[in-house]
């Protein structure tokens, strides 16, 4: 036992702990669970991002069922008549080889035969010269003879129609070892096209594609089984046919698929018989108009010699994928990716043994931290490990640019890293940790700015205040007391709309250096250039209500389309903000038991005023005099008015903020500024016909403001005027009686 202790303490604890832990990742690994294969998947998107497939003579064109066919030819599924057209007319131009992204499981509801007996009030001598013709997928069958085609085929979950014909067999496979079936991807069943186009075809290949569980698109199986028959890829089958071989290869070892084949070319994939497909970013010289090529306007050097693809990039017809390099890719274009990539021998590969390399490195990292960590300091440990964690991401990006290999380099970097932190910094983080836990308990009621602050200097949590320029703004929602009364049986349900809106509204204003001082029910009051200097404190206030204005825009929209699913009334919530700026005391406020850092004076007091105004003028923003001029040029500040509030004993001047730079130095405003500031003048020098006069021109300037209940204001402002005229005292101010 003596001597165990001694060992223990020589070779030390921590050591031993850490020893243990690389153990744990070890089976960690080897376990494999979600978490892992979806990190590393996002490191392989990485690589892919950095170094899309360089796009160059491309072999593959798209005829794309797009928006504009669908429109001038009709929905889909077209006519057969009109795909026999489009097989005709690629074939005509040279086209090599064929292929549907599409399906065809069931005849042709529009063919002559099917039509006779459908429609009504046909005489008997017309239905039965109908039953005489040939039917659409008759005459579809035909074209695909003519040509080479290949037919797409769909993996499917419930049960397959069941077809009258018997249909004809697939491509055959030879098997290089073990029997692959146990590996490959499954679908229950096999949907097929209608016996007729199947027979003619020279080629049948399964378009399915399974994304990953975050649902991006990164490998697509070779070979899949369906239906309980193994059947080819699409892009597969067209490639068995630009080879001319008659059947696919598919090696198979003791952990799964190696590589499937055809004549020449040994493809490798994944223990399931998927490849990895190296992807190029979008190319619209990819694709032709089905339209185009119906109407004959597409060359036929585009298609000569060419692979040809047929899918859709509509959206209603819900074939869109993503992949690392692009969020939104047709299905079709997947495929053309993938033969590009293939014929190209730029395919990505993962080979079986990648895994061992993977924690092999793991162990070596790790053990050569264990082994120097206790005798280095604190800065030579911590430049080893920068050094350790980019020589393995560089090794391994290397390894996908020069042999195109996915090497995983985040459980290498995970592994060890978390051996670092536990021979290093095991204090430190728990010290971290508990200043986290801090700082995330005193952020929920004040800004983190002021934690922070507050955390390096402590001295400061005491009661006092300071002097300065600020900026403060308060919000509050118009119509909440008839939305809050639609959730009268479901009081959590208005919690949760009140964390929808007061979430993303918290983080407009942080992120714009402001300060949330108190939440009042659905009111918001936040102020700028407190705890930490803002010089563009106006600027950013005023930024920010404006970013609030357009979250609560995106809330509205989320909710009108939830209440339209419910079959619910949508009731809209609006916002009010007023901003002001000026001289504030600014400090921790209370008593000594209970205190919060908060603002006070005359400046406070006139934002949250301007705020109440906001339904009388009819406008979400209002800002006092000083912001504005603050704000001048770098946004559409408009003047709205002159108010003397109750208990001040000077009027001020008012505006809105319409618009940021953009819209400032836009025509469209420049003329609705000057506009406006004529109108005022007429008003308030009393020349009621010309403001009346101008107010029309006002109104037509400012149409996509949203000025329309302001100018209404006016006009029955100007008219009560006109029926009783001010006295010879009145400026042009607006007296409020009340706060």
């Amino acid at each position: 036992m003596r001597r165990m202790a001694q060992a223990l303490q020589l070779f030390g604890v921590g050591r031993i702990v850490a020893l243990l832990l690389l153990f744990d990742w070890l089976i960690l690994r080897v376990w494999d669970p979600a978490p892992l294969d979806a990190l590393r998947h996002k490191a392989f998107d990485v690589y892919q991002i950095v170094q899309p497939r360089p796009v160059g003579n491309e072999s593959v064109v798209i005829v794309d069922i797009d928006e504009a066919s669908l429109e001038a030819i009709g929905q889909w599924p077209w006519p057969r008549t009109i795909v026999a057209d489009l097989v005709e007319a690629i074939s005509k131009a040279g086209a090599a080889i064929i292929a549907f992204d599409v399906l065809f499981p069931e005849p042709d509801r529009t063919s002559p035969a099917i039509a006779a007996a459908t429609y009504r009030e046909l005489d008997q001598d017309t239905r039965e010269k109908l039953r005489r013709l040939p039917s659409n997928d008759d005459i579809l069958a035909s074209a695909i003879r003519r040509s080479t085609v290949v037919l797409g085929q769909s993996g499917y979950r419930d049960a397959a129609v069941k077809q009258k014909a018997e249909a004809p067999e697939q491509t055959g496979f030879v098997t290089i070892g073990l029997d692959p079936r146990q590996f490959l991807v499954s679908f229950p069943h096999l949907l097929r096209n209608v016996p007729q186009l199947e027979e003619a075809a020279q080629g049948r290949g399964l378009f399915s594609i399974k994304a990953e569980d975050d649902g991006m698109v990164r490998r697509v199986p070779l070979v899949a089984l369906a239906g309980g028959i193994m059947v080819p890829s699409l892009a597969l089958d067209v490639i068995r046919l630009m080879t001319g071989s008659g059947a696919i290869a598919v090696k198979t070892g003791i952990a799964g698929i190696e590589w499937v084949g055809v004549q020449g070319l040994n493809i490798p994939t994944d223990p399931k018989g998927r490849t990895w497909i190296h992807f190029a970013r979008y190319g619209p010289d990819k694709y032709v108009s089905a339209l185009a090529l119906l109407q004959g306007k597409v060359p036929p050097e585009r298609l000569a010699g060419k692979v040809v693809l047929i899918g859709t990039s509509a959206v209603g017809l819900f074939d869109l994928k993503t992949t690392p390099v692009n969020p939104v890719m047709p299905g079709v274009e997947l495929h053309a990716q993938l033969l590009e990539g293939v014929t190209a021998g730029q395919t990505l590969n993962r080979p079986a043994y990648t895994t061992l390399i993977e924690i092999c490195t793991a162990i070596v990292l790790s053990l050569a931290l264990i082994a120097l960590a206790p005798n280095l300091g604190g800065l030579p440990l911590f430049m080893m490990g920068g050094v350790i964690a980019a020589s393995t991401i560089v090794l391994s990006l290397a390894a996908f640019l020069r042999l195109h290999l996915l090497l995983d380099y985040t459980f290498p970097l995970i592994a060890s890293f978390s051996v670092y932190l536990l021979l290093v910094f095991t204090n430190y983080v728990q010290a971290a940790a508990d200043r986290r836990q801090i700082r995330s308990a005193f952020s929920q009621y004040i800004s983190p700015a002021l934690v922070e602050q507050l955390a390096r200097s402590p001295e400061k949590l005491v009661l006092g205040g300071e002097h300065r320029e600020m900026t403060i703004m308060f919000s509050d929602l118009r119509g909440f007391t008839a939305v809050a009364e639609s959730y009268h049986d479901d009081p959590q349900g208005l919690t949760t709309l009140m964390n929808r809106l007061l979430t993303p509204l918290t983080n407009v204003v942080i992120d714009r250096s402001g300060t949330i001082d108190k939440y009042m029910g659905d009111c918001i009051m936040a102020f700028w250039n407190a705890p930490l200097d803002d010089p563009a404190h106006e600027a950013n206030a005023c930024d920010a209500a404006l970013a609030m204005v357009e979250c609560l825009a995106r809330l509205n929209e989320q909710r009108a389309q939830e209440a339209a699913e419910a079959n619910q009334p949508f009731l809209p919530l609006r916002m009010g903000i007023g901003i002001n700026s000026g001289p504030c005391v600014v400090g921790n406020m209370g008593s000594d038991l209970h205190f919060n850092y908060s603002v006070l004076g005359d400046t406070v007091n006139l934002a949250s005023r301007l705020e109440n105004q906001c339904t009388r003028y009819g406008v979400a923003v209002i800002a006092g005099e000083r912001t504005a001029r603050a704000v001048a040029g770098r946004f559409a500040a408009l003047e709205l008015d002159r108010l003397q509030l109750k208990g001040k004993s000077r009027p001020e001047r008012i505006f809105t903020i319409l618009g940021r730079s953009d819209t400032a130095a836009s025509p469209t405003f420049d003329r609705l500024s000057n506009l406006n500031r004529s109108m005022l003048s007429f008003y308030r020098s009393r020349d009621w016909a010309r403001a009346l006069e101008t107010i029309i021109l006002c109104r037509e300037a400012g149409r996509g403001f949203g000025l329309d209940e302001y100018y209404a204001l006016f006009v029955t402002r100007i008219r009560s005027l006109i029926d009783t005229p001010p006295s010879e005292q009145w400026e042009g101010v607006t007296v409020l009686d009340a706060k």
